[in-house]
């Protein structure tokens, strides 16, 4: 996550590279890669990883991590550098079903995926901040320092996969293409199955909040905000979801429960960021970190095969990041900002109505 944010900063500079570019849309380009691989990914991933042990696909996800990573070091071909933001959305893709599915073997899922969360969020949050910080002596020094982060930890991956060749395991003796398509063929059933379709609607939605946000409020805090206080603003997001990771990861609640209260902060926090950012991002935060413990839990009880149920969970997330600002964007220009943050509000908080029949502990 830190060399995926560690782009973010210098995305105008990459896109400037290549003279015969128009910048904005080639900056378009390099942002969307990432989100356009992780999507394309996430279920062929979660697919192969219960066919193929887990941890093989955590180290295929740091290895495409270091390999995108040397790309964008050192390239300014503008083809290039799209491929290599796709092959780093993709090494999302083979981590996010890995990981989550192995931590739902456990007894202590509930703290493990909130400390896994913590992880994500300080990633994410410190890579933005030192890659900004690095600008001012080298422009890709964020990307050199996590590409080789991404090369040490490749080679940790291949000596735990050497001292334990036993963990290879193939689960199906069918064929391997029989076995994808008798998966790709449940398709319509895990995600229009009436037990599951409102967890897949709900994490749309809630992390969809998250993406709308980002995307449209630096332009609608120009007026009120420095770059420094929005910074800050954004900055509070991280750290107040990595706060929740850890507090309600070991706290005995319901993931029902979770979930639940996710939805209504992120959507009161969402209303009062229009007048209010730095308390309204600190309530998104909280909101979508409960949400980022309580939907993987949920997730576990559902009667599929936990790589692929984690690969539709991984997806919806990053549908509801790259989609819904695209679909709400289209209706800015007619409701203004600060209509559509109550109307985005309004849609998730909705979404607290929803049933579902899986079964708790």
């Amino acid at each position: 996550m830190g060399l995926s944010d560690a782009v973010i900063p210098v995305l105008p500079e990459l896109a400037a590279a290549n003279n015969g570019s128009n910048g904005a849309f080639a900056s378009s380009l390099l942002f969307s890669g990432y989100f356009i691989g992780a999507l394309l990914t996430m279920l062929p991933f979660g697919i192969l990883a219960d066919r193929y042990d887990h941890l093989r696909f955590i180290v295929l996800s740091v290895l495409l991590t270091l390999v995108s990573g040397m790309f964008l070091a050192i390239s300014d071909n503008l083809y290039i550098l799209i491929v290599a933001r796709f092959m780093e959305g993709s090494a999302c893709g083979a981590f996010f079903p890995a990981a989550y599915a192995m931590l739902s073997e456990y007894v202590n899922k509930n703290r493990y995926i909130g400390e896994l969360n913590f992880l994500l969020n300080a990633g994410l949050a410190l890579g933005v901040a030192i890659a900004g910080y690095l600008t001012q002596w080298f422009i890709r020094g964020g990307i050199f320092l996590f590409t080789g982060l991404a090369g040490i930890l490749f080679l940790i991956g291949l000596l735990m996969l050497r001292s334990q060749p036993n963990i290879v395991r193939i689960k199906s003796k069918e064929p391997f293409t029989t076995s994808v398509i008798s998966e790709i063929r449940k398709f319509r059933f895990i995600l229009f199955n009436k037990n599951y379709i409102s967890i897949w609607i709900t994490t749309f939605l809630l992390f969809g909040i998250s993406g709308v946000l980002m995307a449209f409020y630096p332009d609608f805090s120009k007026d009120f905000l420095s770059k420094t206080e929005l910074g800050v603003t954004i900055g509070l997001l991280y750290v107040s979801s990595m706060i929740t990771n850890i507090v309600v990861g070991r706290a005995n609640i319901n993931y029902r429960e979770m979930i639940k209260y996710g939805i209504i902060i992120a959507s009161l926090g969402t209303l009062i960021s229009i007048k209010y950012p730095l308390i309204g991002f600190t309530l998104i935060g909280v909101g979508t970190g409960a949400g980022m413990i309580g939907l993987p839990i949920a997730v576990t009880h559902m009667n599929i095969k936990k790589g692929v149920a984690m690969g539709f969970f991984n997806t919806s997330t990053y549908a509801g990041l790259g989609i819904m600002p695209i679909l709400l964007g289209f209706f800015l220009n007619t409701l203004g900002f600060q209509l559509l943050f109550a109307i985005s509000a309004l849609i998730l908080f909705l979404s607290i109505f929803f049933k579902d029949g899986l079964k708790s502990e």
